[in-house]
């Protein structure tokens, strides 16, 4: 479900009632935590934590026109997803987040490659989503980025 708001602003105002008080946390946690140089937008039909063009010029390689995304979380019709690239690239923090998110949330886990979905707005981790939002600056996910995902011409 992508939303067709054109700001965040705009987005958060859709948002359903039983999600919005959880939403906004989760998106103030983010905020607080994100290394300096993330900037929030609208990405994708969601709220996305991008690099800029003004510190990676080549922008996201599927459309260098967009900036790089990061992080980016969204209302869904059934739970709220927070996606995090970094997990999707680097084994070593997927390994550490699942190993702590027992010690963090009463909820099962349910994730895919990048997605984090949580069905009860009372099992989200805010503290370890503070702790994982906090890991990555932007020069090492835009090399993680590049070792992972930019095809180099030979």
């Amino acid at each position: 479900m992508q939303s067709k708001a054109i700001t965040v602003k705009d987005y958060l105002k859709e948002l359903p009632a039983e999600k919005k008080a959880a939403f906004e946390e989760l998106r103030d946690t983010i905020n607080k935590n994100i290394p300096k140089g993330f900037e929030e937008q609208m990405s994708y039909g969601m709220i996305g934590y991008v690099v800029p063009h003004t510190l990676y010029s080549k922008g996201y390689h599927c459309d260098p026109k967009l900036p790089l995304p990061f992080v980016a979380i969204a209302s869904q019709k059934n739970f709220i997803a927070l996606y995090h690239m970094g997990i999707y690239a680097n084994p070593t923090l997927l390994k550490w987040f699942v190993d702590e998110y027992p010690k963090h949330s009463k909820g099962k886990l349910d994730m895919g490659k990048s997605c984090i979905r949580f069905k009860k707005t009372d099992d989200i981790p805010f503290k370890l989503i503070k702790e994982l939002i906090k890991k990555m600056t932007t020069k090492e996910w835009i090399e993680l980025y590049e070792s992972a995902f930019v095809k180099t011409k030979k």
